[in-house]
């Protein structure tokens, strides 16, 4: 029997701030890598300061791929990611590098590694008469008709995204079944990719430290100047970009509803939830952690085992 096809592509996941980003830089650096972003924002052009977009010089340093590649009222989802990111990690290989796949999204790396079936087209008379009934009752009532009709989806969804619960909603019914359930359908078995996935994981007091301590220097870089800036060009506030945490806050701030003070405290609050869904999510997929450790421990931890495990190696 011929040897085991060596995994095509490297993941790196885990909840936010617990140092992705910095990781995957250091390991691209290291082994020749191209980062593919598995971020859903981050491939909205403008949404930079919110979204810990790299900067220019860290793209410089290492190719990054699906950034900046969106208007931000064209839509995006799981089955686009996936197939943007096929093309990006065939691209990368076909130049001996090796891809990295970086975020946060379980949804975007499940969807890239197994396929995701495909969600049946919507009804635009449901989905008409989902909006009205989101102008007279309001999104908590609609999240929480959502978390009754499908836990699992209404699990993994920011309590704000108002475009994914009334997806949600519209799927179940018009087809009678959760979206949760088409998800995990998963008939694409001739699209499976190959892959090895580290994540790393901080204590749940310094995870929220550092969750803390990132919304703070997002807004001393100038977040809300970034928000009026994105107001001031007229795109529409309910626009799914705007749906992302802190984004969403802080457009209430800017249009005088909230203070500063309650727009951080809140985007606080909700990146803690939305990091315990992460690690929830994540630990239901192959996986190997890795906890907090000083920086160079962790980065030649997991630098020996994605070389153990032959990432990378005859590539195409």
């Amino acid at each position: 029997m011929p040897p085991a096809a060596p995994p095509s592509f490297l993941a790196v996941v885990g909840a936010t701030a617990t140092g992705k980003s910095r990781l995957a830089m250091a390991l691209a650096e290291r082994l020749g890598g191209e980062i593919v972003n598995a971020d859903a924002l981050q491939v909205y052009r403008g949404f930079d300061i919110g979204t810990a977009k790299p900067e220019p010089a860290e793209r410089e340093r290492v190719r990054h791929h699906l950034i900046d590649v969106l208007d931000p009222d064209e839509r995006y989802s799981a089955g686009e990611f996936a197939r943007r990111a096929r093309a990006a990690i065939a691209d990368v290989r076909g130049r001996g590098g090796l891809p990295i796949v970086v975020g946060g999204s379980g949804l975007y790396l499940r969807a890239l590694i197994s396929g995701i079936s495909p969600i049946p087209p919507g009804d635009p008379a449901v989905r008409e008469q989902l909006r009205e009934r989101l102008e007279a009752e309001g999104l908590p009532a609609l999240a929480a008709e959502l978390a009754r009709r499908d836990p699992e989806t209404a699990a993994r969804l920011a309590p704000g995204d108002t475009q994914r619960v009334l997806r949600a909603l519209e799927v179940a019914a018009v087809t009678g079944r959760p979206l949760s359930a088409w998800i995990a359908r998963q008939p694409f078995g001739k699209e499976r990719t190959s892959a090895i996935a580290v994540g790393l994981t901080l204590p749940r007091a310094l995870l929220y430290d550092e969750i803390a301590g990132r919304v703070a220097r997002m807004l001393e870089r100038g977040w809300v100047r970034e928000v009026e800036s994105l107001l001031g060009r007229g795109l529409d506030p309910s626009l799914p970009a705007f749906q992302a945490i802190g984004y969403r806050q802080l457009v209430l701030h800017v249009q005088g509803e909230w203070s500063l003070d309650r727009a951080a405290s809140d985007t606080i609050q909700a990146t803690r939830r939305f990091a315990k869904r992460q690690e929830t999510w994540f630990r239901k997929e192959p996986v190997t952690w890795f906890a907090a450790l000083a920086p160079e421990e962790r980065f030649q931890r997991v630098l020996d085992h994605v070389q153990q495990s032959g990432v990378g190696r005859a590539n195409a």
